[in-house]
């Protein structure tokens, strides 16, 4: 496939954690070979082992193994086509982020919606349809050409494999494929960037609140300084007219407070 103006070859847009999962998968691949259905077990996705053995971890190594090499080869060059231009649009650690709460989010899917299930669940499809979620979001206009030859702008491509994936969840065991995991990924992924779950986001909220928490803070200091400087000027004026011996314990109490505000401040200066 290509997409927009970029042609593709072995090896384009490789960034760091792309590599990192491509490398990651395929090591994971290798021992899968070598280890057998047992690694499959242990490491997959099994409902009733999370339930009643608390095999909590599988929610997130489920998705390092993949059950053919068509399997594994369609998972990784997806992550390489979409994920790259995502990292680098949000920098790695963000990308590693959304990658590892959409994989944990379709895993949680396919646990809810199966709870007495003793059938491993495999693969990073959860993780990658999340991406082509994110990438749909993120570039919705950017054509991708299906087989070479097919362009498809992003949106419609995503909403068309949504559509899909959730017709074919109504009787998953025909095909055998974990629907329901794909579609838990792309919900998560929309709500991710729906709702700014991205880390700049946080902090972008937190610092929006923050600022607004001062700004507030900062105004109602102000406007007490002020309300205390109109009353100094009325009790100055009583002084100049009556003389000191005319002034009450709260007008007293009121040039102290001052007094005390002019010595933490130096710009107050009554008028």
């Amino acid at each position: 496939m290509r997409y927009g103006s970029y042609s593709f070859g072995p090896g384009f847009g490789l960034t760091p954690a792309v590599k990192g999962i491509m490398l990651a998968n395929g090591v994971v691949f290798v021992l899968q070979m070598i280890a057998g259905y047992s690694m499959v077990v242990y490491f997959g996705l099994v409902p009733q082992l999370i339930i009643h053995k608390g095999f909590i971890w599988q929610l997130v190594t489920y998705m390092f193994l993949h059950g053919t090499f068509f399997h594994i080869l369609f998972n990784m060059f997806a992550v390489w086509m979409f994920g790259a231009e995502l990292e680098r649009y949000w920098g790695t650690r963000e990308f590693i982020k959304f990658y590892f709460i959409c994989g944990i989010g379709a895993g949680i899917m396919t646990l809810l919606t199966s709870l007495s299930s003793a059938t491993p669940t495999i693969g990073a499809s959860g993780a990658v349809y999340g991406i082509l979620v994110a990438f749909a979001m993120m570039f919705p206009d950017r054509y991708i050409y299906v087989y070479f030859f097919f362009p498809v702008k992003a949106k419609y491509l995503v909403v068309f494999f949504a559509a899909l994936e959730f017709f074919a969840s109504w009787n998953p065991e025909q095909s055998g494929v974990a629907h329901l995991a794909h579609l838990g990924g792309m919900l998560i992924g929309y709500l991710y960037l729906k709702f700014d779950w991205r880390i700049d986001g946080f902090f972008r909220k937190f610092q929006q609140i923050s600022s607004n928490h001062k700004q507030r803070a900062k105004q109602r200091k102000e406007e007490q300084r002020q309300r205390l400087m109109e009353e100094v000027d009325r009790i100055l004026d009583k002084i100049n007219k009556q003389g000191m011996e005319s002034l009450t314990r709260e007008e007293k109490k009121k040039l102290d407070q001052a007094s005390h505000l002019l010595s933490e401040n130096k710009e107050f200066k009554p008028k």
